[in-house]
């Protein structure tokens, strides 16, 4: 199942069953984009998600919208003839950069079924690129390939919003666990209400 118009109604309706997530559904519903992250370029998708790992949201925003008007007009080849003082001047470090290269070589060969495969197949292949982690994978998972049932431990922002919102301790995994299995099978329309929640400081209480 994919994460459309459709299932995003369904999924309203099916975690609306959740105290705190029908408070935020009822706040943010109209607000949410399914697609504001898709990317049908696999690899410059990747590319913007390694940029998004900053330490300062702020600083990652600014440094994705010079990579864009950097890349905007080139092709995926030309991308990994950049060289690295190109990307270091707008802000990407010299290990971001070779990790965006490492990407773009991978996928100029790359003949795997993303489309085809299970989530843990797509992890398992991207965390084969240098600079590709679990988050980032999860995060193609999700604004990519647009899976329905995904939700990120790894993810702060993510955690934070549970810890406040849920007002559990984040360190007790079978409490996270029992709490994240209950969204299924749409753990990604959670995460996005939960992001959404963070963003905009707006708490159930």
């Amino acid at each position: 199942m994919e994460l459309n118009q459709e299932t995003l109604k369904k999924a309203y309706n099916y975690l609306s069953k959740d105290p705190c997530l029908d408070h935020l559904i009822n706040k943010f519903s109209n607000n949410i984009d399914i697609s504001e992250r898709f990317n049908e370029n696999y690899p410059l998708a990747l590319a913007y998600l390694i940029i998004e790992q900053q330490v300062s949201f702020k600083a990652a925003i600014t440094i994705k919208k010079r990579f864009i008007n950097k890349v905007e007009d080139l092709s995926n080849d030309e991308i990994i003839e950049l060289k690295d003082k190109d990307l270091q001047s707008i802000g990407i470090s010299y290990r971001k950069a070779t990790y965006i290269r490492n990407v773009f070589m991978f996928f100029k060969d790359c003949k795997f079924d993303f489309k085809g495969a299970s989530n843990h197949e797509v992890i398992n292949e991207l965390t084969k690129i240098k600079g590709i982690g679990v988050w980032s994978s999860e995060m193609f998972l999700m604004f990519v390939l647009m899976r329905i049932n995904i939700f990120s431990k790894g993810d702060l922002a993510l955690m934070n919003s549970v810890k406040i919102n849920y007002k559990i301790d984040i360190k007790d995994q079978s409490k996270v666990n029992s709490l994240v299995e209950s969204w299924s099978p749409y753990k990604s329309v959670a995460s996005l209400l939960l992001w959404k929640s963070i963003e905009e400081k707006y708490f159930y209480t």
